[in-house]
C-alpha cells in the first residue's frame, strides 16, 4: 500500500500535458482482439486499469510488445477462450468489453462478473440485451457465459445510453453479418474514439458522435495504427487544481474540442479558461464566484448523458465549489453512491449538505484544513487530492492505488507544477 503525504496551500504554476485516455484505451485494447494482424497503439496510459486489461489479453493469447512507455504493439494472431482471472475482472469494470470482440472473433467468452469502483448499482442488462439481439445466447450462474453461431446485424435500441454497452454492441457488429443500427448509443469523446479507431481497421461506421450509429458490417478487419487522444478527465482535474489553489497552470494538448459544456459549467461555478490552438491556460484571475439562475435561484449542476456533464467529474466540480462564493446545487442521478465522498471535504471545513444519495448542495467558500483520508473511488480520490491541495496543513490520502488506476504519475506531473506530494510505502 501507498499513501500520499501534501503539504497543502500552495499555488501551481506551470505547464502540464495529460496522458492518453483510459476510457478510449480501455476499449480500444479489446478491439485489438477483432484481427489477427497486428495493431500499434501510441499514447497508452500506463495506469493500472490499462496494465489489467493486457493482462486480460495476454490470458486470451494475444501477443503483447512493448515499443516504449506509452507504445504498445498487440497481435491477436491465436487466441483462445480462456478462463479469466476472477480478482483482476473484479477489479475493473471494462473487462466486461471483451465480450463484444470475442463473441465475434470466436463466438464465445465466459468472463467473471466484472467489477470496478463502488459508485452504486452498475447494471449489465444493457449489454447483454444488445449483445442478445445481434444473435448471441447470454447466461449467468456466478459467471457470464457468452455464445453465438453467426452475428447478424439488426436494429438494436439500447435501453439507456451506456457507453460500455455501446462499445460492446459496436465491437460485436462491426463484423456482423449485414447493416445494425444502434439507436441511444452513447456519444462520449470515447466512444467516438472507438469507432474512429474500428474505422481505421477497415469497420464500416458512420453518423460518429450522434446518439444513431449504423454500421455495415465487414468480412475482415485489418492492423492499423492509433494514438490515444488526450484524457478529459485528468485535462479538468488539473484545471480544478489550478484554481483551487489559486495557480496558473498551461496544459498542453488538451483535447479543448470536447471541453464546451464542461466550460459553460464551470463559468456558472465562477472558473473560466482560455484557449490556444489545443492548448488551455487556466490564468491565476478568476471570478470565483457561483452564477445565479436568472430569477436569483440556487443553480443547479446535473449530469447527463454526453454531450450534457458528465458524470465522472461531478467530484472535481463539488470540490471547486466548495472555493467558489455563492451556493450550488449538485445532482448526479446516476450513481447512487457518488455523493458519499462529500463527508470528507465536510471534515476538512466544507458547508456541504447531502440532500439524499444524488444531491447535494455546497455552500463557499470554505477554508479547508488538513485532514488524514482515504481514497474510495478514482474520481473521488482525485476530488479528495484537490482538496488537500487547497488545505492548510499537511494532509495524507491512504490508498491511492485508487488514484492511480485513472490517473498516470499525478503525484509526479504535480510535482513539476510545484505542489509539495511525496508518495510513501507503508
Amino acid at each position: 500500500m501507498e499513501k500520499f503525504i501534501i503539504e497543502g496551500g500552495i499555488p501551481l504554476h506551470g505547464e502540464v500535458t495529460p496522458s492518453g485516455n483510459k476510457n478510449a484505451a480501455l476499449p480500444i485494447l479489446a478491439a485489438c482482439l477483432l484481427t489477427n494482424e497486428t495493431v500499434t497503439l501510441h499514447n497508452v496510459p500506463q495506469i493500472k486499469d490499462v496494465l489489467d486489461m493486457r493482462t486480460l489479453l495476454e490470458s486470451l493469447g494475444v501477443q503483447t510488445e512493448t515499443l516504449n512507455g506509452s507504445s504498445w504493439r498487440l497481435t491477436a494472431r491465436d487466441i483462445r477462450a480462456a478462463d479469466l482471472d476472477p480478482d483482476m475482472c473484479r477489479r475493473i469494470r471494462a473487462s466486461i468489453l471483451l465480450a463484444g470482440p470475442m463473441l465475434a472473433r470466436t463466438g464465445g467468452l465466459q468472463i467473471p462478473p466484472p467489477g470496478g469502483d463502488v459508485i452504486g448499482r452498475r447494471r449489465l442488462d444493457t449489454h447483454i440485451l444488445a449483445l442478445e439481439a445481434l444473435g448471441a445466447q447470454a447466461s449467468y450462474e456466478r459467471t457470464l457465459k457468452f455464445k453465438a453461431g453467426e452475428l447478424v446485424g439488426t436494429d438494436v435500441l439500447l435501453d439507456e445510453a451506456s457507453v460500455t454497452a455501446t462499445e460492446n454492441a459496436v465491437m460485436a457488429a462491426v463484423t456482423a453479418k449485414g447493416r445494425t443500427t444502434i439507436r441511444n448509443a452513447a456519444s462520449e469523446p470515447h466512444v467516438q474514439e472507438l469507432c474512429h479507431f474500428l474505422n481505421s481497421m477497415g469497420a464500416s461506421i458512420d453518423n460518429i458522435g450522434s446518439n444513431t450509429l449504423h454500421i455495415d458490417g465487414v468480412s475482415k478487419l485489418y492492423g492499423t495504427e492509433h494514438t490515444i487522444g488526450p484524457d478529459l478527465l485528468e485535462v479538468v482535474s488539473f484545471i480544478g487544481a489550478a484554481v483551487v489553489t489559486h495557480g496558473q497552470i498551461t496544459i498542453r494538448n488538451a483535447g479543448v474540442q470536447h471541453l464546451e459544456m464542461i466550460s459553460q459549467v464551470f463559468q456558472r461555478m465562477g472558473v473560466s479558461w482560455k484557449i490556444d490552438g489545443n492548448d488551455l491556460l487556466v490564468p491565476e484571475i478568476q471570478p470565483r464566484k457561483i452564477v445565479s439562475d436568472m430569477d436569483g435561484a440556487v443553480p443547479e449542476i446535473k449530469t447527463n448523458v454526453w454531450p450534457a456533464f458528465p458524470t465522472d467529474l461531478i467530484s472535481i466540480a463539488i470540490t471547486v465549489a466548495t472555493q467558489m462564493t455563492g451556493s450550488i446545487l449538485f445532482h448526479d442521478w446516476m450513481f447512487s453512491g457518488r455523493m458519499y465522498f462529500t463527508d470528507k471535504l465536510v471534515g476538512m471545513g466544507a458547508r456541504i449538505i447531502l440532500c439524499d444519495p444524488f444531491r447535494c448542495l455546497v455552500q463557499g467558500p470554505s477554508s479547508l484544513f488538513a485532514e488524514k483520508l482515504e481514497s474510495p473511488d478514482i474520481r473521488a480520490g482525485m476530488a479528495l487530492l484537490l482538496a488537500t491541495l487547497a488545505a492548510n496543513g499537511q494532509s495524507t490520502i491512504r490508498n491511492v492505488r485508487q488514484i492511480d488506476r485513472g490517473y498516470e504519475r499525478v503525484d509526479d506531473k504535480l510535482r513539476l507544477l510545484g505542489a509539495k506530494i511525496d508518495r510513501i510505502d507503508e
